[in-house]
């Protein structure tokens, strides 16, 4: 993948080389689902990289929802930023505890929020401590606080709305990244009250069949691959979904990778659309 550090995806190397550069901001946006029984604060507490501030997005969310951490407000985003030290012509990389997981939401909420200057560490925080590299412990750095100009993309964000749209229409390619099993309508799904099954017409391709077993974005070839196997074509029109818009940010940095950069995410996904709302839904492969 690139090491120039202008794409979606940075190497650990480049990060290495430009850690003490003082338009580069690092961010940890380490988040687990409720049943793994891990806390992303505490362990950024234990250990993160040096200079990282924590991208919290349960926190950084819209406090108003009963839906998990979707979006907040262009205002309550911007002033968390501001105390970050995130703003205006700062370059932003983004890394989480997994490989590439959680970070990749942090991804697609800047560049929502109008932010493009950013990207996702490849393997992230595993794979800079499996290189050697230096780690902090403790509370974040303080970063002088920066103007943050935000400027909402809804190219970046499908709503409900815009799912009933095209689902109706059928003329736009939704991508679903849950596992197969839960896609299927065969498994449960983990959060409590939602029905079983997909949108119809959407097309399921697994988040981990883009992520290599060590944690790094697969190959250009490989994703295009994936995408193909999935019956997508990554020159349609195309809408990324999960079941809560966090792996649906994976499927969308991995096209960004391969040139696709302006492909939205559900943000609500199967936590809203599964939901007991009369709204369609489909099972089976």
């Amino acid at each position: 993948m690139t090491t120039t550090g202008r794409e979606p995806i940075v190497e650990t190397s480049w990060l290495a080389e430009h850690l003490s550069a003082p338009d580069l901001a690092v961010l940890d946006a380490s988040w687990h689902l409720p049943a793994m029984n891990r806390d992303g604060r505490r362990e950024f507490l234990a250990e993160h990289i040096p200079s990282a501030q924590f991208f919290d997005i349960d926190e950084l969310s819209d406090e108003t929802s009963d839906l998990p951490h979707m979006l907040p407000s262009t205002v309550k985003f911007a002033s968390r930023m501001k105390e970050m030290g995130i703003g205006d012509g700062v370059r932003v990389v983004i890394y989480d505890s997994t490989g590439i997981y959680s970070a990749a939401r942090a991804w697609w909420s800047l560049r929502a929020m109008g932010h493009n200057d950013v990207a996702v560490l490849n393997g992230g925080l595993p794979k800079w401590k499996d290189e050697g590299r230096p780690i902090e412990d403790g509370p974040a750095r303080k970063r002088a606080r920066m103007h943050f100009t935000p400027r909402f993309n809804a190219a970046l964000v499908a709503d409900l709305y815009d799912m009933k749209g095209y689902v109706r229409a059928g003329n736009s390619q939704i991508i679903d990244a849950r596992p197969a099993a839960r896609f299927r309508g065969e498994e449960a799904e983990p959060r409590p009250g939602l029905r079983r099954g997909h949108m119809p017409g959407a097309r399921n391709l697994p988040y981990t069949e883009l992520i290599n077993p060590n944690g790094t974005l697969k190959s250009a070839s490989e994703i295009r691959e994936a995408f193909a196997q999935a019956g997508v074509e990554p020159q349609g029109a195309m809408v990324t979904t999960c079941g809560s818009g966090v792996t649906a940010s994976i499927l969308a940095l991995a096209l960004a990778a391969i040139g696709q950069p302006d492909v939205g995410v559900y943000d609500g996904s199967w936590a809203e659309w599964g939901q007991d709302n009369g709204l369609p839904i489909a099972d089976g492969s």
